[in-house]
């Protein structure tokens, strides 16, 4: 049997995980809109991106500075689109991000916001950021250690175009999603934390956590943003240097 079209494939998924969200949004007691969903399309064609669009879905996620260049340039022309940048990031790349990206998630050291903030001071800009925070403390993994955490954001008050918005997180794998429920519960108290620092530049009202498979967990412990790539968009092609 061959696959359906691209566009009500990629519809029929996001009203599925719309739903999904609106459900766990209500089981959490919150609003049906307290979680927002970013479409992870990295790797993904900007067909797959337009087709996303066209069902009412705005905001975007990359893992690849050079990717989001080239995609934010190829799809100047869609109005609404907002672009999440969500990986790793090199200071030589921040070029590509800073100005492009609506919200930088995975901010984890002062060296990564020393050249954001050059950068948009260069462009004359307040670029909005998450810090990304390793609870498991997986070596493998970007994010800064939650002890360490006081002393980085403290540095936001010393930025004249940086805002930090909030936290962000990436658990080790498991298929079982509630196994992510202690990290996510704990990166909430954590973000809680941030709101008695009355650090200038510091409104932390975001928690960027949760994906395609264990999205739901994340909501009922506070996540504002999910990212979700898989359950919109299928599986990715093998990743490729860029």
């Amino acid at each position: 049997m061959s696959e359906a079209p691209l566009a009500p494939r990629v519809a029929e998924a996001l009203r599925r995980v719309r739903s999904e969200l609106r459900a766990a949004c209500r089981r959490a007691g919150r609003a049906e809109d307290a979680a927002e969903l970013v479409a992870v399309s990295k790797r993904k064609p900007t067909e797959a991106i337009l087709a996303a669009l066209a069902a009412g879905q705005r905001d975007f996620g990359e893992n690849y500075a050079q990717e989001l260049r080239d995609k934010a340039r190829d799809l100047a022309h869609a109005e609404g689109l907002r672009w999440h940048y969500i990986g790793p990031l090199q200071r030589n790349k921040v070029k590509y991000v800073v100005g492009t990206a609506t919200l930088v998630h995975a901010v984890d050291s002062q060296a990564i916001m020393d050249a954001l903030e050059r950068r948009a001071a260069g462009l004359g800009l307040l670029q909005d950021v998450l810090v990304q925070v390793n609870l498991a403390a997986e070596p493998q993994k970007a994010g800064i250690m939650a002890e360490d955490l006081p002393v980085l954001v403290e540095h936001f008050a010393r930025t004249e175009h940086l805002r930090l918005r909030g936290l962000m997180l990436m658990p080790p794998w498991d298929p079982d999603p509630e196994a992510s429920r202690p990290l996510f519960r704990r990166l909430a108290e954590l973000k809680e934390g941030l709101f008695g620092s009355g650090l200038r530049n510091v409104v932390p009202d975001h928690l960027s956590m949760g994906m395609s498979h264990d999205f739901a967990v994340a909501v009922e412990e506070g996540a504002t943003l999910v990212r979700v790539g898989t359950a919109i968009f299928g599986e990715r092609p093998p990743p490729r240097n860029v």
